[in-house]
């Protein structure tokens, strides 16, 4: 999946992998996600699922995701998603993607 992505000339800026093996579930972050998604294809790579997510620049401090997660957390907003990214990023998933960028606002 990495090669696959990378000879398409996209950067990972983030990637997670959840679960064993052939059922494992791998989220990654790409800027450019067509040419990743064509790339995946042509290796024959599948794609089970898309979704939209949240990317926050943050500092790199102590403290930082307890802040983030309390404004979401106050906002009433279920992350269903969260790991960090390349460049001191975060990333939140949610159903509720309006209010989780408004929490974040």
């Amino acid at each position: 999946m990495a090669a696959a992505i990378s000879d398409a000339g996209v950067n990972i800026a983030a990637a997670t992998c959840i679960g064993p093996s052939a059922r494992a579930e791998l989220h990654v972050l790409v800027p450019h996600a067509e040419a990743a998604k064509h790339s995946l294809a042509i290796s024959h790579v599948g794609i089970s699922r898309e979704r939209e997510v949240v990317v926050v620049d943050v500092e790199d401090r102590p403290g930082v995701l307890a802040d983030l997660t309390r404004k979401i957390a106050k906002a009433g907003v279920d992350l269903d998603l969260v790991y960090v990214a390349t460049r001191n990023r975060v990333v939140f998933g949610a159903d509720d993607l309006d209010g989780l960028r408004a929490a974040l606002t």
